[in-house]
């Protein structure tokens, strides 16, 4: 069972940035491929970013692409997600996910897989 743990949340003027991190234990982190979802109030848990247990493949939403990007630290068990010219529409609760199926992903989501953070929030101000 793999428990996830987001931080890094917070409030920020538009066209700032913040750097979510999610530290993961309970499993063999370096084989999840690993993504990022969010969502806004009274709107659906939206596919933002993920990245490939080997760090060889990326998806990115389209509404992030270019100024998001995710990675990972392996030896830290932990992922995380850069987010610059950050926009009120940015505003959400994200969620860190782990087991992704890549096999599954095109174009500009992917599915989640079966483990889910609390999630933290974001708030960006115009």
């Amino acid at each position: 069972q793999v428990q996830l743990v987001e931080s890094g949340g917070g409030l920020v003027q538009a066209g700032g940035s913040l750097r979510l991190s999610c530290a993961a234990s309970g499993g063999t982190f370096s084989g999840y491929s690993m993504g990022w979802f969010r969502q806004a109030p009274g709107k659906e848990r939206e596919f933002v970013a993920a990245m490939h247990w080997s760090a060889g493949g990326f998806y990115y939403a389209d509404s992030v692409k270019g100024r998001f990007s995710v990675s990972r630290d392996n030896a830290k068990n932990t992922v995380f997600l850069q987010m610059n010219s950050l926009k009120p529409e940015d505003t959400a609760v994200y969620y860190c996910n782990a087991g992704l199926l890549w096999s599954s992903c095109s174009g500009y989501v992917c599915p989640p897989g079966n483990y889910w953070g609390r999630g933290t929030q974001v708030i960006v101000s115009s």
